[in-house]
């Protein structure tokens, strides 16, 4: 791993809150563009950072990761004893406005998502994410649509009074949670 890489790695490890390792990211030219309003959980720069562009209002959950590139030049150039005789294969990946990637998805090369999309937890990406859509699985494919998600977060869930804040659960919305749960 180039040093400059390296270092950014390690202070990106060492940054907590997602708001403040993207404001690094960003600050540094790491990836090819931010927008405004993304937020980047994972702490793992990805290989080739500058071949990802992420617009804006993106949520990117723990555990995504962007594949870049790929290593099948050096099985093949090994494979006829010429490691010279093929290329690295890389590409770019476009991520648009309004996008929520959930944990652990896997989005490879040359592919773009949305704007106005959802990609479930767990999910490959191997290829274009269409406006409007909700992806899943493996690889994703289109499993809803974003126009009925909106209408569905909309319902309340839990009274408005007792909604987690700063990322704490009060022993009320335990209880409440729990009772509706076990219904």
């Amino acid at each position: 791993m180039e040093r400059k890489r390296l270092w950014h790695q390690i202070r990106v490890l060492l940054i907590p809150g997602s708001k403040n390792r993207t404001d690094y990211l960003r600050s540094h030219g790491i990836f090819h563009e931010i927008g405004k309003e993304v937020y980047i959980q994972s702490r793992r720069i990805p290989l080739y950072a500058n071949l990802i562009a992420l617009h804006n209002n993106i949520r990117i959950a723990s555990g995504v990761s962007f594949i870049t590139h790929d290593v099948m030049h050096t099985v093949l150039g090994n494979f006829i004893g010429d490691v010279n005789q093929y290329q690295e294969k890389i590409g770019c990946i476009d991520i648009f406005d309004n996008v929520f990637i959930g944990s652990n998805v896997t989005i490879m090369y040359g592919t773009k998502i949305g704007p106005n999309a959802v990609v479930a937890a767990g999910a490959v990406v191997t290829k274009d994410v269409p406006p409007g859509t909700i992806v899943g699985g493996v690889p994703a494919r289109v499993i809803g649509n974003f126009e009925t998600l909106l209408k569905e977060r909309k319902k309340e869930i839990y009274p408005a009074n007792i909604r987690p804040r700063g990322q704490i659960v009060s022993p009320e919305l335990e209880d409440y949670m729990w009772k509706e749960f076990k219904k």
